[in-house]
């Protein structure tokens, strides 16, 4: 018997836990032909990531550590690339409405910002789900934008659906929670990580 249902079989308030894949992702950026933000046919998604990176000092013979600036890290994206909507071509119009053109093309004196790479994919939202389709967990991504695609290789050998990843760097993340309970005394709130 799992963990949770043996040591709080009487909690009704408690649920299953997590589920690795229910989830969601959403690039607000692009319009749905029903309206609305597309929901994209992700395979995986990895969530938000941060290193704290520690400076170092020395006095005498000691060595000293102290937590220093925050980084968060690229996750990754990977689509399954159907015919309707084409997320092959739909990638590229990113690319495109962030500014790149080849350099064989007329007007490609612009270059890619940072302002027009992340209006282009918009925000994206990763939500993690329960069994009923409830939000658990929404990460939102604070100027995200795409920094490498790269396409499933194609081969003979295989029959698997063809993928697109996606590479994304964004300044931070807010995640906010369906749950407004934590295990640090003091904490409390359903959100962190931005405003």
């Amino acid at each position: 018997m799992p963990f949770w249902s043996q040591n709080f079989a009487e909690d009704t308030t408690l649920k299953d836990p997590k589920r690795q894949f229910r989830f969601m992702v959403e690039f607000q950026g692009i319009s749905a032909p029903n309206g609305g933000a597309a929901l994209w046919y992700a395979k995986s998604a990895q969530k938000p990531s941060f290193e704290i990176n520690a400076a170092e000092h020395k006095y005498l013979n000691h060595t000293f550590y102290y937590p220093g600036n925050v980084t968060w890290q690229p996750l990754d994206v990977v689509m399954v690339d159907p015919v309707e909507p084409d997320v092959t071509a739909t990638l590229s119009d990113i690319i495109a409405q962030s500014g790149y053109a080849p350099p064989t093309d007329a007007t490609s004196r612009g270059s890619i910002s940072k302002a027009t790479a992340a209006g282009a994919l918009g925000t994206v939202i990763i939500t993690q789900l329960d069994a009923a389709g409830n939000p658990l967990e929404t990460w939102t991504l604070w100027n995200a934008f795409i920094t490498t695609i790269k396409y499933t290789d194609l081969s003979y050998g295989e029959d698997a659906l063809s993928e697109a990843t996606c590479t994304l760097r964004y300044d931070w993340a807010r995640v906010e929670t369906a749950n407004a309970s934590s295990a640090i005394a003091g904490a409390g709130g359903n959100s962190f990580f931005g405003v």
